[in-house]
């Protein structure tokens, strides 16, 4: 059997993480689910991580990084509309390959608010610094615009909500959807 280094079980650990917290959440996922889903101890999940909050935000910025690369990726070589629609076919792709990175995002915003009103600004800083390189990873493409780049976040914030309820993609709340943000099984015209 071949041994895992430490920045391999790291790896992991964020991997099963992102997984666990996508679905229950910061408040409803314990280290342990994440510990059993890696195959390791709960101390040696914590000599990889300091607790569970940075558990949480390792997760979290893997779900940023991975955004982060498949909106550079798709946008690669574009411009203006043509950035826009390549982007939003990729994220519906990405989506639907990958529903925990859709969920992680919505458990990161909740974890954000429900830390903030007990006083904690740490999840905060971390989620909102993340929000912002997705901000600046679609600003240039979207021809630097900051009307465009706030309308195809606020679409992908509407995408996230409709897709996280399970509307089917022929549903009609995704008409108003430009047809590269509808659901990849949907009609894109």
């Amino acid at each position: 059997m071949v041994r895992m280094s430490a920045e391999e079980r790291r790896e992991s650990v964020i991997r099963a993480a992102m997984a666990e917290f996508a679905r229950g959440g910061y408040y409803g996922t314990s280290t342990e689910a994440i510990a059993k889903r890696v195959g390791v101890s709960q101390p040696y999940l914590f000599r990889l991580f300091p607790g569970k909050k940075a558990i949480f935000l390792a997760a979290a910025d893997r779900c940023v990084d991975e955004t982060v690369r498949m909106f550079d990726k798709a946008s690669e070589g574009l411009h203006g509309e043509d950035a826009l629609h390549a982007m939003g076919r990729a994220y519906q792709v990405a989506i639907g390959e990958h529903p925990e990175r859709l969920m992680m995002q919505m458990q990161m915003y909740l974890a954000v608010a429900a830390a903030e009103q007990e006083g904690d600004r740490e999840f905060g800083e971390s989620v909102r610094t993340g929000w912002m390189r997705l901000w600046d990873t679609v600003h240039l493409p979207l021809g630097a615009d900051v009307g465009e780049t706030t309308g195809f976040l606020a679409y992908g914030m509407l995408i996230n909500c409709l897709s996280a309820m399970g509307f089917p993609s022929e549903h009609r709340v995704w008409e108003g959807i430009y047809p590269s943000g509808r659901p990849a099984d949907g009609p894109q015209e």
